[in-house]
């Protein structure tokens, strides 16, 4: 029988998930998952305040939320100091680098990237046709000038830097971004991916610059903010390069609910505070817990750690598997050099006590 042909683009494309979900992992395995620290989020919730904001928008699910999130935009220029025109919300971060991707990288262009980078920006790299160029880490932190240097040779439509880094939690101080910016052709879109940014040390964002046409900084409720779930974020940057997302974007992507979510999450800067240094306390808690273990944490700006196994991909894959097999949750990078860590995110004293077990279990079974 006949049927409808795949564009030229996904009929080249495999079938895929950028990251694997713990649910996927308990139905395949039948291990019913205990602890779920791998996917970054937050254990300690969204705040009171901000429970009770979406309980009331609930009430209101009948409609769409607002198509323009009016509210929501006006709220997060007012949190950044800068003017309405120049933000735009969208369903999470990785939404929106779809759409910066469709905005800017033609198919056959070039973008270039980290080679172990965040795997959903590589995911809409090759969904809308474009050519990835990659870049290896450097001492475990993207190389921001041979990423500069890159986009200069290859004469770039995009250029990706997450600073905190996604997977190793490195950072580069806002100086040295700065640096970096300053060296991309103009001609270039910077993506600046800044998910982690309320977990990094002072000194690491550069300030605000929504004059540079190619510069988009994006940003999450996902990870302090306790969000994950509800799928908003934002971009901010130069009028027309924002302005230019009303081209593409899904107008009623944003549910009501969350768009009240991420209103009443900006509004109460004492609970993210508060859930800030909850993550500080478990990760602190989480790398003694590791380093009693005889392995090593690296130094992280974000709500996870990166843990140094001591060997190889393969080495560091079995205490992955060894602890999905006890329905401990982690995730690992998968490029080579990297992949000799896995990633554990900051869990409750519940979680922690559990992978404390699970672990010397693990490691008691490879030795």
């Amino acid at each position: 029988m006949s049927r409808p042909s795949l564009s030229p683009i996904t009929a080249t494309l495999d079938e895929t998930v950028p990251f694997v979900g713990p649910e996927a992992i308990a139905r395949r395995s039948g291990v019913p998952l205990r602890a779920r620290i791998g996917a970054n989020e937050s254990p300690f919730g969204p705040a009171p305040s901000v429970l009770a904001a979406m309980a009331a928008a609930a009430h209101e699910s009948w409609h769409y939320g607002d198509p323009e999130n009016h509210d929501l935009r006006e709220a997060i220029a007012a949190h950044l100091g800068i003017p309405f025109a120049n933000v735009m919300p969208g369903e999470g971060v990785d939404a929106i680098l779809g759409m910066a991707v469709r905005l800017y990288a033609a198919p056959g262009s070039t973008v270039v990237t980290s080679l172990g980078g965040y795997p959903t920006f590589n995911y809409h790299i090759h969904g809308y046709g474009a050519q990835m160029h990659t870049v290896p880490y450097i001492g475990d932190r993207e190389d921001i000038d041979a990423l500069a240097r890159a986009a200069q040779e290859t004469n770039a439509a995009m250029v990706y830097l997450a600073n905190p880094d996604n997977p190793m939690g490195s950072w580069w101080d806002a100086a040295s971004v700065e640096r970096f910016i300053a060296a991309v052709p103009e001609t270039t879109m910077i993506v600046l991916d800044e998910a982690y940014g309320e977990f990094a040390p002072p000194g690491t964002l550069p300030p605000l610059d929504i004059g540079r046409p190619n510069l988009l900084r994006m940003r999450t409720f996902s990870k302090a903010y306790g969000l994950a779930g509800a799928r908003v974020g934002y971009v901010f940057g130069e009028e027309r390069s924002i302005s230019a997302f009303n081209r593409i974007r899904n107008h009623f992507g944003i549910s009501n609910v969350a768009q009240a979510a991420g209103i009443a999450a900006l509004a109460d800067s004492a609970y993210l505070a508060q859930a800030v240094a909850a993550v500080q306390l478990a990760l602190e808690d989480t790398a003694a817990i590791v380093r009693r273990h005889g392995l090593t944490p690296l130094p992280t700006a974000t709500n996870f750690v990166a843990v140094d196994c001591g060997r190889d991909g393969p080495h560091a894959q079995a205490i992955l598997d060894g602890l999905a097999s006890r329905g401990i949750f982690v995730r690992k990078p998968a490029v080579t050099g990297l992949n000799r860590c896995i990633r554990i995110s900051a869990g409750t004293d519940a979680d922690r006590s559990l992978l404390d077990a699970a672990l010397g279990e693990v490691l008691a079974g490879l030795a």
